[in-house]
């Protein structure tokens, strides 16, 4: 039996609704203008674009520490085509991870990739059920 994880997400009026993340954080979610909203909030399906960056960036900021890894500046870029049919949803995304720095060790930094992308992230496993993923990993010598 896994883990249950409950979050309760309230109404706020119109198309606005504030969401209790598991940490006790709230955030908001709400819909552009055109789309009767107040565009006050983040959208969902962006979210679930972070949701998978934030998950993979976190493994890799673990390994980066555990392995002594000397990176100044990483970034992750999420790239998705959403379908044109409804319900609409994500068919393909491309995860750029960015690395930057004088002292890169190549061979460690896309270890740390594939341990995340193969192993450790639950939402790019989530992802990999619905969706085509490219992964690529770009260094910036300094």
């Amino acid at each position: 039996m896994g883990t249950t994880n409950h979050i309760s997400t309230k109404w706020l009026g119109n198309m606005a609704f504030e969401s209790t993340n598991t940490s006790g954080y709230t955030f908001k979610i709400d819909v552009a203008k055109e789309d009767g909203g107040d565009s006050s909030g983040l959208r969902p399906k962006a979210l679930m674009l972070s949701s998978l960056a934030g998950c993979s960036g976190l493994d890799i900021a673990g390994l980066i520490k555990k392995m002594k890894l000397d990176v100044d500046e990483f970034h992750i870029e999420t790239i998705a085509n959403l379908t044109d049919e409804h319900p609409k949803y994500y068919d393909k995304v491309v995860i750029e991870y960015h690395f930057y720095g004088s002292n890169l060790i190549e061979a460690k930094l896309q270890r740390a990739v594939d341990l995340s992308v193969e192993k450790y992230c639950g939402v790019m496993e989530m992802f990999r059920r619905f969706a085509e993923l490219e992964i690529k990993t770009i260094f910036h010598s300094k």
